[in-house]
């Protein structure tokens, strides 16, 4: 029996549809999210995200702006840029695409974003409030993880949940969220030891360490649901942190790279951009 494959593009789809209804029913009372994109310099892999970024904008009904600032743009001009879109009403989330060039310090970036128009969830006001549970908003990628899982019935309660990988934008608030949901959970990392003995233990297996093929089969449960967060390169083409083929005979739920996790990230992006939105107009969700 092959795994059934957990479809981020339908699942997308769908979230996006329900956003887009929300948005025309709010243009009705003078409310209309706006979302305003940073992108400092070329780096090629950005530039496509932006451009899904916008293009997701168009279809959820959003107000957009992007800022494409060059390579050589001081700390002091971007830090000038975020402080303007925090005071302007239209922009409702602020977004700038990382990394940025190295003269420039990512914590002073995002340490410079309103709390409330962080529609990444990357400030540490934000992190702090999804550690308490108190939150407004969840970073975009754990977060689609957790809409795939409520899509195909998946509860993380009392099961074993193990997440590969410790950062700061998805291995560590991906496990606070399937500790909020009752998960009990492990976080593993380069310096794990025993690391297949405990990837194997877990119902739920979380893979966010950018590196082709780091699952393998002998890492997984039978019967476990496999979440493939990777986005690496093999021979050219698109591919996760997962042995597909291998793992795919042995999991009951698998995400696919691409079409898995992918997709939601965007959407996640536009559903926290939405309720900036409702928290800014006052209105209740």
């Amino acid at each position: 029996m092959s795994a059934i494959r957990m479809d981020g593009k339908m699942v997308s789809a769908k979230v996006r549809g329900s956003i887009l209804d929300e948005v025309n029913r709010l243009k009705e009372r003078g409310v209309r999210p706006g979302l305003a994109v940073i992108i400092v310099g070329e780096d090629p892999a950005s530039q496509v995200y932006v451009r899904n970024k916008e293009r997701a904008c168009e279809e959820c009904g959003f107000y957009s702006e992007k800022y494409a600032l060059p390579e050589e743009t001081t700390q002091e001009q971007l830090l000038g840029l975020i402080d303007e879109l925090n005071r302007n009403p239209r922009i409702d989330g602020i977004l700038c695409q990382l990394p940025v060039p190295k003269h420039i310090s990512e914590q002073a970036v995002i340490d410079a974003i309103d709390p409330s128009k962080d529609v990444d969830a990357f400030h540490p006001v934000n992190v702090g409030k999804i550690m308490v549970g108190n939150f407004d908003f969840l970073p975009c990628t754990p977060a689609g993880v957790m809409q795939l899982l409520d899509e195909y019935n998946i509860d993380p309660k009392g099961k074993n949940c193990v997440v590969i990988g410790r950062s700061n934008i998805v291995g560590k608030p991906m496990a606070m969220l399937l500790l909020h949901r009752h998960g009990t959970v492990t976080i593993c990392h380069s310096r794990t030891q025993n690391l297949k003995e405990v990837c194997a233990q877990a119902d739920i297996l979380v893979a966010a360490v950018g590196k082709v093929d780091f699952v393998t089969a002998d890492m997984v449960k039978e019967g476990a649901t496999v979440i493939d967060v990777g986005m690496n390169r093999k021979n050219g083409k698109l591919c996760g942190d997962v042995c597909f083929d291998e793992v795919n005979e042995k999991a009951a739920y698998l995400t696919p790279v691409p079409g898995g996790v992918g997709p939601m990230t965007i959407t996640m992006l536009m559903k926290n951009t939405l309720k900036a939105a409702k928290l800014h107009a006052g209105i209740e969700d």
